[in-house]
């Protein structure tokens, strides 16, 4: 069982710069089955935009796809270092109501873990673990 984010995050998450139009991050989101993907700015996190945040900042306010990134990420984001325990990442996320977190190392993204790959190190059997280890449904 895994003691560390180091241990369960997705290494490498799926980036895009601030100033990049939103649709980019939408094909980076599903060219790699993924519900977010980390914003930054010349190479440093900056954020992090959702799927949700595609949907609420952009198409419901009748923005277009051509929106920079930068007006429909989150730029507050908890984040932490792949050496962060996995207890303590659970409390974080817990307590900030989250379901992701950018692994941080030096300013630069190394990683993101998921409530999803929390819980399938946590409880493998659970239903969001199954649902997790699932197939995407492209």
């Amino acid at each position: 069982m895994g003691k560390t984010v180091a241990d369960v995050m997705t290494s490498h998450p799926a980036t895009v710069e601030a100033d990049q139009p939103v649709s980019v991050a939408a094909a980076l989101m599903r060219d790699n089955d993924a519900g977010a993907v980390i914003v930054n700015d010349h190479g440093r996190m900056k954020g992090i935009i959702t799927d949700r945040d595609i949907a609420t900042r952009v198409v419901a306010d009748d923005k277009g796809p051509q929106t920079p990134v930068s007006e429909a990420c989150s730029a507050s984001v908890e984040a932490v270092c792949p050496d962060t325990t996995i207890d303590q990442a659970v409390r974080l996320m817990r307590s900030h109501a989250v379901r992701r977190l950018p692994v941080v190392e030096d300013g630069r993204a190394v990683g993101i873990v998921s409530l999803g790959d929390l819980a399938l190190e946590r409880d493998p059997n659970s239903a969001l673990a199954d649902i997790s280890a699932a197939e995407g449904n492209r």
